[in-house]
């Protein structure tokens, strides 16, 4: 009986899957064509097949700028709504999130240590510093909740990411405000943006993002059994240290890559599971698919709009995200379930 709703629940989950990549395209082609500069698709076409194109500006723009950014939103998208589905499951906190476990605390600690101490400019370098700061803040909070007999339960790992979020912020918080250099560079990286990464920054990070959304598709059937309980996830012979070590550290990876290379993007890894979770119900092994491709759909119509309301410059991604998603949170708050994680 199990197996044949099970059947059933796919055969209407996956068409909708379908339909949203059909979106995501859709959304890859406006980030491509639209901005401050619109460019059509045959124009588009030419330069991606190598040929000439009307104006050189037109082919630097769309190969230089506008796809790389496109695929990195597309990626980055896809590991933060991924990374806030895996955490949410894991601590069965609805507002669990890269921002509260301490990762992009751990990311801008480093990041002004690389500006202050070692006086790297440029987030084409000190992108590798958010990373390492990233996975370690992971780790640590992580290991701080493991302490004691009980292991890391949801509430000590949700009070040691707020603990490490606080301790790490106030340290970079006193650095810039004693340091101008560090103050200017951080505040472009701290944003949130998808604007200025190249070419180099997303083959950088793009292999970590692609491995951590790999593995991230594996673990629905355990992040279902967390769900259920710990004792009840142990008698079904479900190793939860052992499942909860590897979902951290692929949170730690793709929430780490992402965050690194295009600062800390608020709101898609807190909002869009629960928007995935409202479409397909609380199965992991739908809900992670469907956060993947709902995230960068989300990300790319931002990151379009940012650029279409503020030509002829642009808003970044991250400051329209915090304006949109504020009030869709409130709602999903009043109106869905979010307990059910």
């Amino acid at each position: 009986m199990t197996s044949t709703l099970s059947v059933r629940r796919a055969s209407v989950l996956a068409p909708g899957l379908a339909v949203l990549l059909v979106l995501l395209a859709a959304a890859a082609f406006l980030s491509v064509t639209q901005g401050a500069r619109d460019i059509g698709l045959p124009e588009v076409l030419r330069a991606l097949g190598g040929l000439s194109s009307d104006e050189a500006i037109t082919s630097t723009v769309t190969l230089e700028l506008r796809v790389p950014r496109t695929l990195l939103g597309v990626l980055v998208g896809a590991a933060l709504g991924a990374a806030g589905a895996i955490l949410q499951g894991v601590t069965r906190n609805p507002l669990a999130d890269a921002g509260i476990m301490g990762i992009n605390a751990g990311a801008a600690v480093l990041v002004v240590f690389a500006i202050t101490v070692l006086g790297i400019r440029g987030v084409g370098v000190y992108v590798w510093f958010a990373f390492a700061g990233a996975i370690a803040a992971t780790f640590l909070v992580y290991a701080i909740a493991s302490l004691g007999r009980e292991g890391a339960t949801p509430v000590k790992l949700a009070l040691a990411g707020a603990a490490v979020t606080a301790g790490l912020g106030s340290v970079t918080t006193g650095i810039v405000m004693t340091n101008v250099d560090a103050l200017n560079e951080l505040r472009f990286w701290q944003v949130g943006a998808l604007a200025g990464r190249y070419l180099p920054i997303l083959t950088g990070v793009a292999p970590f993002l692609v491995a951590g959304l790999v593995v991230a598709l594996g673990l629905g059937r355990a992040l279902n059994g967390l769900a259920l309980g710990e004792d009840t996830a142990r008698g079904l012979g479900q190793r939860v240290g052992l499942t909860r070590t590897v979902a951290f550290c692929v949170v730690a990876v793709l929430a780490g890559a992402a965050t690194a290379a295009c600062g800390p993007i608020v709101f898609v890894g807190l909002v869009v599971p629960h928007l995935a979770r409202a479409i397909c119900g609380p199965d992991y092994r739908w809900t992670l698919p469907y956060s993947m491709v709902l995230a960068p759909i989300v990300l790319l119509l931002a990151d379009v709009l940012g650029r279409v309301a503020g030509a002829p410059g642009e808003v970044q991604v991250g400051v329209v995200l915090g304006v949109i998603g504020a009030p869709i949170f409130v709602l999903i708050v009043r109106y869905g379930r979010m307990a059910e994680v």
